[in-house]
């Protein structure tokens, strides 16, 4: 039998009394080797949960900049309807002035020439008529002037073509 080791005979069996500083440096090693495995497992859980943090923390910034963005893009598409309809108005506005510069413009063009056909209508009122005899409508060459047949009255002819764009 080992010195280290006494039977016990009140046990069936072999009881293991070691020194009692024997037994404490073997603790001791144990509780080491038991703090220095925690440490580890306390080191993992602790980089599995900062790379779960970081995971969760890219997540809110790429929905927060989701979010951002889809807003920016609906303010973006209001703008520009709203710039459209300026656009819109703006242009309705210019056909409106060029409408009333062109009915103008027909307005004063016609308002001219009734104008010039009163005048036109006055002088030959108030011109006496000269008759000349079909003898002196000879031209150089032996022609006579063939003068129409038909009455001619003293009221103007007009003939207007209206032209539209």
């Amino acid at each position: 039998m080992d010195v280290s080791r006494k039977t016990d005979q009140r046990q069936n069996g072999p009881v293991d009394t070691e020194t009692p500083m024997a037994n404490m440096h073997q603790r001791k090693e144990l509780e080491d080797t038991e703090q220095l495995r925690l440490k580890k497992r306390r080191k993992r859980r602790i980089k599995a949960a900062k790379k779960i943090q970081a995971w969760w923390r890219g997540h809110l910034v790429r929905r927060t900049l989701l979010v951002a963005a889809l807003r920016a893009w609906m303010i973006q598409g209001w703008w520009r309807m709203i710039l459209l309809r300026r656009a819109y108005k703006q242009q309705k506005l210019l056909l409106r002035l060029y409408v009333i510069q062109e009915k103008s413009a027909v307005k004063l063009q016609s308002c001219f020439r009734m104008w010039q056909c009163r005048q036109y209508c006055q002088l030959v009122q108030n011109l006496p008529e000269f008759q000349t005899p079909e003898s002196n409508l000879i031209f150089q060459n032996n022609e006579v002037l063939q003068v129409p047949s038909k009455a001619v009255s003293k009221e103007p002819e007009f003939h207007i073509e209206i032209v539209s764009i």
